[in-house]
């Protein structure tokens, strides 16, 4: 949806290190990754994820914090009737990722991934 990336725009530029007067967040390193909006627009779920997940409460806490800050700011900088209600919440999608990329790593899978396709005959086929 336009309006969610705009929003993950403008919340990137608001969440950079210097930004936040908030210890957690002054100097972190935040992507946000997604944002998702209700079908009725009144609430916006951030994804976000610290540089190598490093601090990872402090900076959920240090967002939490902030919501009124940084949603007073997209006010100003996002033209709309009304600005969503915020909520942060990691993007565990790296974790996804690396799980599988782990999983494919496997040498049983990655033994069945070279065999070409329709040349695979079961055990019991030998006939």
């Amino acid at each position: 949806m336009r309006l969610g990336e705009e929003l993950r725009h403008a919340l990137s530029q608001l969440l950079r290190p210097g930004q936040c007067r908030d210890p957690a967040l002054f100097d972190a390193n935040i992507t946000v990754s997604e944002v998702t909006l209700s079908p009725d627009l009144r609430n916006a779920k951030a994804y976000v994820m610290p540089l190598a997940g490093a601090h990872v409460g402090e900076i959920m806490a240090g967002l939490k914090r902030c919501t009124p800050y940084l949603k007073g700011r997209l006010a100003r900088q996002v033209v709309l009737r009304r600005v969503p209600e915020l909520t942060f919440a990691l993007d565990r999608s790296f974790d996804h990722a690396e799980r599988i990329a782990a999983l494919l790593a496997r040498p049983e899978v990655e033994r069945d991934l070279e065999r070409p396709a329709g040349t695979a005959q079961e055990d019991g086929d030998a006939g």
